[in-house]
């Protein structure tokens, strides 16, 4: 039902090995976009993953990072060697606007092929795709609702890019985040998904931190809305210091999490105020991996309470 869609970097390959077992229970198929070069990490998230019994979708011809171009040992040491016979994985395919029919036709594999959207290619591809797979998941704003209605008979899934990235010391303390764990039925009968804390937008490294911002998603009893509250650092005026402006972050996060709250208290919340117990700073990556468990743990709750 839920479908987040991960890039294999190291913190978001953390996530999934630390949360394999909730995603299995919840219903919750994570797409892994592997883009670094060594396979280590990706191994261990895809072994915990196959420990948990937990579906997934890994993308065989990655478009960002280190294997674009270069798929050769990702088919032959994951897809092939490591993941034989695995019958919970499936190998997910993207769809761009230059993705050709030949390129279509010519896609064998051992697994179920998912097809990722993330482009509108010509007609004669388009009739390759539907003739090749079963299941499809668009990209919200790179498809449009016409080109989703070509497989209107077909399991259908949407992705929305519901992270809206800025500048650390530009966040609104709240903002929407996204309607469609409510709304996807209208669109995607079989299920939704979103990047997490992360935008759509692939960066393999971010600038200097004039601020430290963290990030939690959360639901508006009221209407199951969901939202995301930023807390950002009081310092944001110069790239030094990261660890105590990380620290100013948490004292905000502590004042708005502490009952009552509509922040779901969860394991990543409980690390975010270990650490601010302690005064430790984790580094930025780690904290961007809390945020992500975070919104994990929020959508496995929504889904079990349904």
């Amino acid at each position: 039902m839920y479908y987040p869609y991960f890039r294999g970097k190291q913190f978001e390959l953390i996530v999934i090995r630390e949360q394999a077992a909730l995603m299995a229970e919840h219903s919750i198929t994570p797409i892994i976009e592997p883009v670094r070069e060594s396979f280590v990490a990706l191994t261990k998230a895809l072994d915990a993953l196959r420990e948990a019994e937990c579906p997934f979708i890994l993308i065989a011809n990655p478009q960002c990072g280190d294997l674009v171009g270069d798929t050769g040992p990702l088919r032959d040491e994951i897809l092939g060697d490591l993941l034989e016979g695995w019958n919970f994985c499936c190998q997910g395919h993207l769809v761009t606007g230059e993705t050709s029919s030949n390129e279509i036709e010519a896609l064998e594999s051992n697994f179920e092929i998912v097809f990722i959207h993330d482009g509108i290619p010509d007609s004669a591809t388009r009739a390759e795709i539907a003739k090749k797979g079963s299941r499809h998941i668009f990209i919200e704003d790179s498809t449009s609702a016409l080109y989703r209605r070509h497989f209107q008979n077909q399991d259908r899934i949407l992705i929305r890019d519901a992270f809206i990235p800025r500048k650390n010391r530009e966040y609104p303390e709240t903002e929407h985040f996204s309607d469609l764990h409510l709304t996807y039925d209208e669109v995607s009968p079989q299920g939704f998904g979103d990047y997490l804390m992360i935008d759509k937008l692939y960066s393999d490294s971010g600038g200097p931190a004039h601020a430290v911002a963290i990030h939690l998603t959360f639901i508006d009893p009221e209407e199951n809305d969901m939202f995301i509250h930023h807390y950002v650092s009081d310092d944001v005026h110069t790239p030094v210091n990261p660890g105590g402006k990380f620290l100013q972050a948490l004292d905000r996060l502590h004042a708005d999490v502490t009952p009552p709250t509509l922040i779901l208290q969860t394991q990543a919340v409980e690390e975010f105020l270990g650490l601010q117990e302690t005064g430790h700073f984790p580094g930025l990556g780690y904290v961007k991996k809390l945020s992500m468990q975070h919104h994990i743990e929020l959508m496995a709750g929504f889904l079990g309470g349904q």
